[in-house]
């Protein structure tokens, strides 16, 4: 028994430094490397999230829906551009909701012509992964550029820097400090104390952040906690999903770590805060 703890735990250990490795060197490589790192983290977590719908019993269309992610994340990485995004910004939402609408359409049309069940619920679905999984990684990506001298790979490292502190220091506290729990009906394990300890690390490791980029260490400290708690809300999401699917991770590609969706809960999560907070830094 034993044996097979220590030998689980290496697993963890080398699975988790082997996605350290590519996390980071992609984002350093270059801004493609970055986007297609973007894509397979978007691509994998929407698989999941399908997969996890169809355990509770919807069928969504999984084709459209990792097309539309695909089309969004390398449009995203293909058009965007930071001198543009705020005179476009609200010419380019309007023209994803009419995308969306027109998308959702044509599903239904297709849907009602093949006298599928529960075309609603399953377009939903359907739309709702898209939303989920695929915005927040376009969003994240674009977070690389929102500096002058182009992209700026330091501000995305931070970023991820922060969420995994969080966790890191929510489980260093929560584990042996842990007596009140968080939300005890959808994560047992969570507490009070871990999520207070998460929060401090990830706002020390954004002010530390703050001060390597010689920015302000305010804007910073609020950033960590923005981070830190939007994660901790992504990872109690897809506690519910995988609780209401009945299993205990949402995939087996990570050794150790389970799935897409269990490693970047937080990251897809928290992403939309942070495209918002550097929008009007």
């Amino acid at each position: 028994m034993s044996n097979l703890r220590e030998s689980n735990l290496w697993m963890r250990t080398l699975s988790g430094v082997a996605l350290c490795i590519v996390v980071v060197g992609a984002v350093l490589l270059s801004k493609w490397s970055f986007l297609a790192l973007m894509l397979i983290i978007g691509v994998g977590c929407l698989w999941e999230f399908y997969a996890l719908a169809r355990k509770i019993g919807y069928k969504p269309q999984r084709g459209l829906g990792i097309a539309l992610c695909i089309i969004l994340i390398l449009g995203t990485g293909l058009l965007f551009d930071i001198h543009l995004i705020r005179l476009l910004f609200s010419v380019g939402a309007i023209a994803m909701t009419m995308i969306a609408i027109l998308t959702v359409s044509l599903y239904f049309a297709v849907k009602l012509f093949r006298n599928h069940e529960k075309p609603t619920q399953n377009g939903a679905i359907t739309i709702l992964g898209v939303c989920y999984t695929a915005i927040p990684t376009a969003l994240l990506f674009t977070a690389g550029f929102f500096s002058e001298a182009g992209y700026t790979p330091w501000i995305v490292l931070s970023y991820i820097l922060i969420v995994w502190t969080n966790d890191v220091g929510a489980y260093l506290v929560g584990v042996p400090f842990g007596k009140h729990r968080l939300c005890e009906r959808i994560s047992p394990k969570k507490s009070w104390e871990g999520f207070f300890g998460g929060i401090a690390a990830a706002v020390g490791v954004a002010m530390l952040a703050g001060c390597l980029l010689d920015e302000s260490l305010v804007k910073w400290a609020i950033l960590g906690l923005v981070v830190a708690v939007t994660g901790v809300a992504g990872d109690l999401v897809e506690s519910v999903l995988k609780r209401e699917a009945g299993v205990k991770d949402s995939g087996r590609i990570l050794p150790g770590h389970g799935g897409f969706l269990d490693r970047f809960d937080a990251l897809l999560f928290s992403a939309p805060f942070l495209f918002v907070y550097l929008l009007f830094w």
